[in-house]
């Protein structure tokens, strides 16, 4: 199974978002992010992701006579070569894209539902903006953006940190496009 179809699968894909962070997570804390998600599943979808190298045990302790095991995320195994992404037909990306707008909505349920809510003390939001710019000036943004975000994905779980989750979908307007 390529890394396409691994993680197109709308359960797998949440686990792997619930790792994201550097977070290591034992199939207990998982199934209480993914409180929804039936035991049997998360401990077959978990195996897969552990098959695939998507996944890998960093500790393991005895627990009441069973091995519980520790899990971290494998990111470069995630990763959609570019050949693969080019492969994929446009139902594999609508597949996807609904995927990733599911656990866009799981996430906001849950910070919803913690009952706490400020938005603006808890720096959620979701915006919308338009701006023009030619195929350099665009490369280039997304450079700068790059650079922004970096040095901020090496940080490591610390006390008083709390993990963010930012999430973006670049779409070009075809319809607006101006020639030059």
């Amino acid at each position: 199974m390529d890394s396409v179809e691994l993680l197109l699968h709308p359960i797998r894909l949440r686990i792997v978002q619930a790792f994201l962070g550097d977070r290591t997570l034992t199939t207990a804390g998982l199934s209480a992010e993914l409180g929804d998600v039936p035991p049997g599943s998360l401990y077959r979808q978990v195996a897969r992701l552990v098959d695939a190298g998507v996944l890998e045990v960093v500790d393991e302790r005895r627990v009441r006579g069973t091995v519980e095991r520790t899990y971290r995320l494998c990111l470069a195994a995630t990763a959609i070569t570019a050949d693969q992404l080019a492969a994929m037909t446009p139902e594999d990306h609508r597949r996807a894209f609904l995927a990733y707008i599911a656990g866009v909505l799981v996430d906001f349920d849950r910070y919803l539902d913690h009952g706490n809510i400020d938005f603006t003390r808890d720096g959620v939001g979701y915006h919308t903006a338009g701006f023009w710019l030619d195929d350099t000036e665009f490369a280039e943004f997304v450079t700068e953006l790059g650079r922004v975000i970096a040095p901020r994905l090496a940080n490591r779980p610390a006390p008083g940190r709390k993990r963010h989750i930012l999430r973006t979908i670049h779409l070009p307007d075809e319809d607006t496009a101006e020639s030059g």
